[in-house]
């Protein structure tokens, strides 16, 4: 079970309404939404898991150079 706890907070209007509308269109509470930003800003900062940035780039590489990548394995 988890214990959530109230807090207050104020951010840019601009981008509340964007969690807002992304719950709305997720069909998601908008807490819900608000923890899994927290979640994955905690995962950033621990390093837990690279950026979706850093991820998309490395892929992009791998496709790039596939075939430098299997003559440099033999």
């Amino acid at each position: 079970m988890t214990i959530r706890q109230k807090f207050a907070s104020q951010a840019d209007a601009e981008l509340l309404e964007r969690m807002r509308e992304l719950a709305k269109a997720e069909g998601r509470q908008f807490q819900a939404v608000v923890e899994d930003a927290f979640r994955d800003y905690l995962a950033r900062k621990s390093g837990e898991r690279p950026r979706g940035e850093v991820m998309s780039h490395f892929r992009d590489s791998v496709r790039r150079n596939a075939e430098l990548y299997k003559r440099l394995a033999k």
